[in-house]
C-alpha cells in the first residue's frame, strides 16, 4: 500500500450537502456538469493520483536529483520522471486550462478538491506540473499570436514551465532583482543575469522548459527603474525551438549551475540558473514594458491556494495514517483510573488510549478545517463565474477571495505543519522518526510551505496593509456578519453550545481587530509585531465557522443526532471534528485579545544583541 490516504468522502460532503455548488451545475458556465459527472471526475482523479503518483513519493526522496556540473543537465530518478510524464500527458491536467482553450468550463470549487488528490499523492510532480495551465492561460491573455502558439506547443509537445523571480540578493524583496534584458536586432530579447531558487528549471522528463523570468528592460522608454515597477516578463525557453512546429533548434543560453540541498521536497530540482553567460539567453516580452509584475502575480495567485492546499493534502494523508497505525498497534493496558489502576485486557490497541483519541481528533479537525477552507475559497470563484455568464459582476465574491487567499496560504501552512509535527507523526512514537512510515517525509516537505510564495511574516502584513486597511474592513465584516448569523442560526439545537464559543471567538477577533487599527495609526511598528496573530486568529475563527457549518450539514444527514458513535463514521466524524475544534481551540481567541491589547514597544527598543 502507498503512502497516501485520501479523503474523497468529505470533499464531495463539502462541495455538495455543505457549500451546495452543485446548484450552479446545469446552467451557464457549467451546463456540461451536473454532481454524478463531478463525482466521477474526483473518483478518477483520485484513482489516477493513487496508481501514477503516489508509489515514486518515497522513492524520489531516497534516490537523488543529479546535476551534471559540466552539460548542466538534470536527471530525474526513474520513477519520478514517469510520474511527471504521466501527469503532464494526462487529460487531468486539462480541468484547469481555460474553457475558451479546454472546450470546456470547469467549476473552481471542483478544480481544486481534484487537485488535492494529486498535491497529496505526489507534492513534487503537482508542484511542477499543475503551473502548465496557469502559465497557457496566462500567455492567452497577455501574449501576442506567436506567444500564444507558445501555449499551444506546451500542450501539444508536454512542455514544463517554470516561475522564475528571486535573485541571490532579491529574496522575498523582488523588486531588487537585477537581472536584464536587452533588446536584440531581430526583435527577441537576451538576458543576463542570475537566479536562485527555481523549481524545476531543469530536468529530463520534458524536451524543453519554458522560463517566465522576471527582469529589467534596457533601452526602452522608462527602462528598468527601480523596484518592482521596473520589471517585465519574459519566456525563455531552455531549448531554442521553431515558432511554428516546436521543432527543437538547439540550446538556449540558460543553464542549470547548481542544484540546491535541501531539508525537504528532495523530489524537486531547485536551480540556480545562470542566463547569458556564455550563450544569449533568448526570450520574447510578454505584452507591455514594465507590467511583469502584474502578470506573474496570475501565476502567484493561484500558487499560493496551491501550497495551502499542499500542507492540508500532507495533514489529512498524515492524520489517516496516524488513525491506521493508532487501530493496528498495541501497546498498554486500557486506562480505568489515574490512580495507576489499568484494566484486565492484557494489551489494548493505542487508539483506545485517551490522549491518542485527543491527538487524532485534533488532526481530523484542523485538517477538515482546512480543506473547508481551501474549498470555500474556490466557490467564490465559482460565485463570480455564475454572475459573470447572467451579463453581472459579483464584486463580492472576488474580492472575498482575495481576502481570504492569504490566510489559505499561510494559516494552513502554519497550522498543518504543526499539527503533523506535534500530532501526527507523534502518535507514531519511536517509528514516525523513521522512514519506514511516511510522517517524517511529511514533515520535512511540508515545512517550506510557510516560506515560499511569501513567508508567514510577509504574508500577515499583506493581509492588513492590502486586504484590511484600504477599505477598513468593510469586505471582512460583510464575511464576519455572516458568521454571526450562523452562531444564530445556530443558537438552538444539537450544536447550541458551540455556537456561543464561536460568537466568543467572534466577538474576540473583532476586538484584535479593532485595537489593531486603532494601533496601526499610533504605532504601527507595535502594530505590525500582531499581524501574524491578526492572520492566525482570523483563520481560526473562519475555520471553526466552517467546521459548525460542516457539522450542522452532518447532523441533518444523521437519523439520530442525539448519538455521537452513528453507523455513519463520517457522518459522525465531521459533528464531533466541529465540536472540538470550538470547544478545544476557539477558546483560545479570548486571551489572544488579551495579549494583542499587551503589545508594546519593548521588542522595537531592544538591542539586536539582546533579541
Amino acid at each position: 500500500m502507498s503512502h497516501y490516504r485520501s479523503d474523497r468522502t468529505h470533499s464531495q460532503f463539502l462541495l455538495f450537502d455543505v457549500f451546495g455548488v452543485d446548484r450552479a451545475y446545469g446552467v451557464e458556465p457549467y451546463e456540461d456538469f451536473d454532481p454524478e459527472t463531478a463525482a466521477e471526475i474526483l473518483e478518477q482523479v483520485e484513482a489516477f493520483a493513487h496508481d501514477k503518483l503516489a508509489d515514486s513519493f518515497p522513492s524520489a526522496d531516497v534516490h537523488p536529483i543529479r546535476l551534471d556540473p559540466v552539460r548542466h543537465t538534470v536527471t530525474l530518478p526513474r520513477d519520478l520522471r514517469a510520474s511527471l510524464a504521466a501527469h503532464v500527458a494526462s487529460d487531468w491536467l486539462r480541468l484547469d486550462l481555460p474553457a475558451d482553450v479546454s472546450g470546456i468550463h470547469v467549476p473552481a470549487s471542483l478544480r481544486w478538491a481534484a487537485t488535492e488528490f494529486i498535491l497529496g499523492a505526489n507534492p513534487a510532480v503537482a508542484m511542477c506540473s499543475q503551473l502548465i495551465p496557469t502559465v497557457v492561460a496566462m500567455l492567452h491573455r497577455n501574449g501576442n499570436k506567436e506567444q500564444q502558439r507558445l501555449a499551444e506547443l506546451i500542450l501539444e509537445r508536454n512542455w514544463t514551465v517554470t516561475m522564475v523571480l528571486t535573485e541571490p540578493d532579491a529574496g522575498s524583496d523582488v523588486g531588487l532583482g537585477r537581472t536584464r534584458a536587452a533588446l536584440a536586432d531581430d526583435g527577441n530579447w537576451h538576458l543576463t543575469g542570475t537566479k536562485r531558487f527555481i523549481t524545476w528549471a531543469a530536468h529530463d522528463a520534458a524536451e524543453n522548459v519554458i522560463h517566465c523570468v522576471l527582469a529589467r528592460p534596457q533601452g526602452v522608454e522608462g527602462q528598468g527603474g527601480p523596484g518592482t515597477k521596473g520589471l517585465s516578463l519574459f519566456m525563455v525557453p531552455s531549448q531554442l525551438f521553431d515558432p511554428e512546429t516546436g521543432e527543437l533548434l538547439g540550446p538556449n543560453g540558460v543553464v542549470a549551475a547548481n542544484i540546491e540541498h535541501k531539508m525537504g521536497i528532495l523530489g524537486t530540482p531547485t536551480c540556480e540558473l545562470v542566463l547569458g553567460n556564455r550563450e544569449p539567453a533568448v526570450g520574447t516580452l510578454l505584452g507591455d514594458t514594465h507590467d511583469g509584475i502584474r502578470q506573474m502575480f496570475e501565476i502567484i495567485t493561484y500558487v499560493r491556494m496551491m501550497v495551502g492546499l499542499k500542507t492540508v493534502s500532507a495533514l489529512s494523508s498524515g492524520h489517516l495514517n496516524a488513525r491506521d497505525y493508532a487501530m493496528s498497534r498495541k501497546q498498554g493496558r486500557e486506562l480505568i483510573s489515574l490512580t495507576g489502576a489499568r484494566g484486565g485486557k492484557p494489551l489494548v490497541e493505542i487508539v483506545d488510549h485517551p490522549d491518542i483519541r485527543r491527538s487524532l481528533l485534533t488532526q481530523k479537525a484542523y485538517a477538515e478545517g482546512g480543506r473547508a477552507l481551501v474549498l470555500y475559497t474556490a466557490t467564490m470563484i465559482d460565485r463570480f463565474e455564475v454572475a459573470k455568464a447572467l451579463g453581472g459582476n459579483d464584486t463580492v465574491a472576488v474580492e472575498r477571495h482575495r481576502l481570504l487567499l492569504p490566510i489559505v496560504k499561510t494559516w494552513c501552512a502554519e497550522s498543518g505543519w504543526r499539527v503533523l509535527g506535534q500530532e501526527a507523526l507523534q502518535v507514531f512514537g519511536g517509528s514516525g522518526y523513521l522512514r519506514d512510515y511516511p510522517l517524517e517525509q511529511y514533515v520535512r516537505d511540508t515545512k517550506i510551505d510557510a516560506i515560499y510564495e511569501g513567508t508567514t511574516g510577509i504574508q500577515s502584513l499583506d493581509l492588513f496593509e492590502r486586504r484590511l486597511v484600504r477599505d477598513r474592513g468593510a469586505i471582512a465584516g460583510l464575511l464576519l456578519d455572516e458568521i454571526a448569523q450562523t452562531v444564530d442560526d445556530l443558537a438552538t439545537g444539537a450544536l447550541a453550545t458551540e455556537s456561543v464559543l464561536l460568537g466568543d471567538a467572534l466577538a474576540a477577533f473583532r476586538g484584535i481587530l479593532e485595537h489593531t487599527f486603532a494601533q496601526a495609526d499610533a504605532a504601527p511598528r507595535v502594530a505590525a509585531l500582531g499581524l501574524t496573530r491578526l492572520l492566525m486568529s482570523m483563520g481560526d475563527v473562519i475555520v471553526g465557522w466552517l467546521l459548525l457549518r460542516t457539522a450542522a450539514a452532518a447532523l441533518a444527514r444523521q437519523s439520530d443526532p442525539s448519538l455521537l458513535k452513528t453507523a455513519d463514521a463520517d457522518l459522525a466524524g465531521s459533528v464531533a471534528a466541529g465540536r472540538w475544534f470550538a470547544r478545544q481551540v476557539l477558546p483560545h481567541l479570548t486571551a489572544e485579545l488579551v495579549a494583542a491589547r499587551l503589545l508594546d514597544e519593548e521588542p522595537l527598543l531592544l538591542p539586536d544583541a539582546s533579541l
